[in-house]
């Protein structure tokens, strides 16, 4: 059967017209498209010459100013600067309709050169078009076709190698063979055991076609190329003896349809898919960019938004209630309360463990003043002298200015009764079984004398945890990393202020505990316990055992139990007084800290950091900040468009599928 009566019927024109329409949307920017896709080695001078091109195989006569407008509108040519631009990732469509055209698309991807012409082609062109015939070859969905002359050692086309790169098996590679009638005599052998796939087999076979030559193109619209063509194959040795299917270009033509369609078939409910999770993909692109924001309505409604949300998880956040959103899995800096109800017992636990500055006699933790978190913060002050009084450290640099990074000794092994002592002498006077009343706020103040800089490392702290939450909470729910600065830089101001007071407070505080003072009736409790615990250890010292009541002591011992000079007693005493009210004023000083400085200021309070970006703080933005904030730059905007554009070119390209 002849070969153009065989091609009549074959194929799906309506699935092929249907891949047409999806390259006409440029779906096969995000979607590989099953194609034919040409590839064959050349010289630049070529050009557009090649019977091949544009996949309408026959030559093409483009009429000058039509080619002038393409170079235009594709950026080739020499531009302004002098640049000389020979290639374009642009696809230039040219399409041959007529009731005696076959269906079939193919696309003519630039031949791999290695030289660089003067003033036609540079090195940087050399690597694009490689690049660009990369692109297309790694389209698994895709026959490569690779054209090379059939003159040529077939070993040295750079072609077959990239085509075996992409394509290892040989499964979608079908080899065209051009210009039999200019094989050296005595050569023929090679290319027939090539055609025959004895040498360098391809699983979709080879094939050969004449182009006509520069001669022949001359002749104009009397010359017939298809009788040429057919002409040589009937009665030129040895290529006569080949397959007729094998040969011409209306064989090749009838190959690459059935293959083409065979393609289609197998892949159209994946393209199906893969169009289904690109349009997906870019609802999600824009979706994440938010509303346009053009005008001064719109800027003011996208950042309203945000405020809105912001404040909403805000309020979910400050009560541990962490369920409605799914980022705070992963962005443990989100759990806003839980990071600093940790930080509060660290606080507290420092403030018992390191706060004074010599140990108490026989000072042990009670029960009631241990915390879960005790024992793992006790492990973080083994090494050194000194204690990090902070745990959070600020990854803001305009935060550098306001937080405290100070370090405080560890407590002093010192004997603190000692020091009491010491201190007693000096300043003692005409009293009578007491010490003077100066002596107390002096030693308190000694012996509390790192509250300060623990408190500010605290504060700190809070600060640093409030201020990541602001920033990370910001990114989760604005994916526009030009809104996010702009915002952060208007923010910045208020939010400084706001940790600037929670700092000044925290020094407050501490400047109030400075003087002991108490009417908390534990102060009186502790004291009465040390008497005592005092008393108890004295009379044991001299306890002995006795069958009939057990443990007792000898009312002549008691004597001898309760001695003691004036000043040891008065040490005694001034020590039991300071440490009885250094329980109360640890507990006092830390929740008044972690209420008043942190968590008013910074968390919870009416006018917090985080209570900030609210509506009304976007309402009292200037028309110029709106701009400045939420005004789309160039770069966006043509995001935007881009999105938008690729949107409804994927709708319209689901529609196509879903319809056939």
């Amino acid at each position: 059967m002849d070969v153009s009566e065989a091609s009549q019927g074959l194929g799906d024109p309506k699935l092929l017209e249907v891949i047409d329409k999806l390259v006409e949307l440029n779906i096969g920017d995000s979607v590989n498209l099953p194609q034919v896709a040409l590839y064959f080695s050349k010289t630049i001078e070529e050009g557009l010459n090649n019977p091949l091109a544009f996949g309408c195989w026959r030559s093409i006569k483009v009429p000058p100013q039509y080619l002038h407008a393409v170079h235009e509108a594709m950026g080739i040519g020499t531009s302004t600067l002098g640049a000389q631009k020979s290639f374009s990732d642009d696809v230039l469509k040219i399409e041959v309709a007529g009731p005696d055209q076959q269906h079939l698309s193919v696309v003519d991807v630039p031949g791999i050169f290695r030289k660089v012409t003067e003033g036609v082609t540079t090195s940087m062109d050399i690597k694009n078009v490689r690049n660009m015939v990369d692109g297309y070859m790694a389209n698994e969905r895709s026959v490569i076709l690779a054209v090379i002359p059939a003159n040529v050692d077939i070993a040295t086309q750079e072609i077959l190698d990239m085509a075996h790169v992409h394509d290892p098996k040989g499964q979608r590679t079908l080899g065209v063979l051009t210009k039999p009638d200019l094989v050296d005599k005595g050569a023929e052998g090679n290319v027939l055991d090539l055609m025959r796939g004895i040498t360098h087999k391809l699983n979709l076979g080879w094939s050969m076609v004449k182009n006509p030559g520069q001669k022949d193109l001359q002749l104009g619209d009397s010359f017939d190329r298809h009788a040429m063509e057919a002409t040589f194959f009937k009665y030129e040795a040895p290529w006569s003896a080949l397959e007729s299917d094998r040969v011409g270009v209306d064989s090749l033509r009838l190959r690459l349809v059935e293959l083409l369609t065979e393609i289609v078939r197998r892949e159209f409910n994946h393209v199906k898919y893969d169009v289904g999770q690109q349009l997906q993909k870019c609802q999600k692109g824009l979706t994440a960019m938010g509303a346009s924001r053009e005008t001064q309505a719109q800027q003011h409604r996208y950042l309203l938004d945000l405020a809105t949300r912001f404040q909403h998880i805000t309020a979910k956040a400050s009560d541990a209630h962490y369920e409605d959103f799914d980022a705070t899995d992963s962005q443990t800096s989100l759990r806003l309360a839980t990071a600093v109800v940790h930080r509060n017992e660290d606080f507290n636990n420092d403030l018992w463990r390191f706060g004074h500055t010599m140990a108490f006699k026989d000072l042990a933790i009670p029960d009631d003043d241990k915390s879960d978190s005790d024992a793992a913060s006790q492990g973080s002050y083994d090494a050194g002298d000194m204690v990090d009084t902070r745990r959070y450290p600020s990854t803001c640099s305009e935060l550098e200015e306001i937080v405290s990074n100070e370090q405080v000794p560890k407590v002093s092994d010192a004997d603190i009764m000692a020091w009491l002592e010491k201190v007693y002498r000096k300043a003692r006077g005409f009293e009578m079984g007491t010490f003077h009343s100066h002596l107390m706020p002096y030693m308190w103040k000694q012996q509390s004398s790192k509250w300060e800089q623990l408190a500010l490392g605290y504060t700190s702290d809070i600060v640093s945890i409030t201020h990541d939450y602001i920033c990370d909470l910001l990114g989760e729910i604005c994916g526009d990393d030009r809104v996010r600065t702009g915002l952060l830089s208007v923010l910045m101001e208020q939010l400084t202020d706001r940790y600037k007071r929670a700092i000044k407070q925290t020094e407050f505080i501490f400047k109030v505990e400075c003087t002991p003072l108490t009417n908390n009736h534990y102060f009186a409790d502790n004291l009465e316990k040390c008497n005592r615990q005092r008393a108890k250890a004295l009379i044991e010292d001299h306890a002995f055992e006795t069958e009939e009541h057990g443990q007792v002591v000898r009312i002549s011992d008691l004597d001898h139990t309760f001695s003691m000079s004036n000043v040891a007693n008065n040490v005694q005493r001034l020590h039991d007084i300071l440490k009885s009210y250094y329980k109360v004023a640890y507990k006092r000083f830390a929740d008044n800290v972690c209420m008043q400085a942190a968590d008013f200021h910074l968390v919870r309070g009416p006018d917090t950091a985080v209570k900030v970006f609210s509506p009304a703080f976007v309402s009292d933005l200037t028309p110029k900040q709106l701009e400045r904030i939420a005004g789309e730059d160039a770069v966006t905007k043509r995001k935007r468009a881009d999105l938008t554009r690729q949107l409804e070119n994927l709708k319209k390209a689901k529609n196509l599928l879903v319809a056939v």
